[in-house]
């Protein structure tokens, strides 16, 4: 296995205003390329973030199952990348886990991405994107906008 990815970062709002930023269709289409995220959110219950891609606009990005869900507090799903980007896609599972804590008066928001396979083809890239997605989350809660990458 491959090491954990693990990010903290101290975001300006409530756990909930981090929270809604998963969830919210706005939110989500601002922060992850265009996508919804799609499910009923209960454990064991399917997720599929959809939006615009090689696919055309029902593409599915990202997939898996829920494992936990408390309002507010946690979230945490198996992850997949969608059929678009690999055909053994199913082989490659991690789990992404995100907390929220009141610090103060900020949220402070974990995530850990683990249980990497070790000949997985995403964990670098995945590495890299992780701090600029989460970098234009805080800049989201905190502005109303997101970072301009230029992608």
């Amino acid at each position: 296995m491959k090491p954990d990815l693990k990010y903290v970062v101290y975001i300006g709002g409530t756990p909930e205003d981090v929270w809604n930023v998963f969830l919210k269709p706005e939110a989500t289409k601002a922060i992850f390329f265009g996508c919804e995220l799609r499910t009923t959110f209960e454990v064991g219950a399917p997720y599929q973030y959809v939006g615009p891609g090689t696919d055309g606009e029902e593409t599915v990005h990202v997939y898996g199952e829920v494992l936990a869900y408390e309002p507010n507090k946690l979230m945490s799903f198996t992850e997949h990348a969608g059929p678009s980007y690999r055909a053994n896609h199913a082989e490659f599972q991690t789990r992404m886990t995100l907390t929220f804590e009141t610090v103060g008066k900020c949220t402070k928001l974990t995530l850990v991405n683990d249980q990497w396979p070790d000949d997985h083809p995403s964990y670098e890239s995945t590495q890299e994107s992780w701090p600029m997605i989460l970098s234009s989350i805080k800049s989201y809660v905190e502005t109303g906008k997101t970072l301009d990458f230029g992608w």
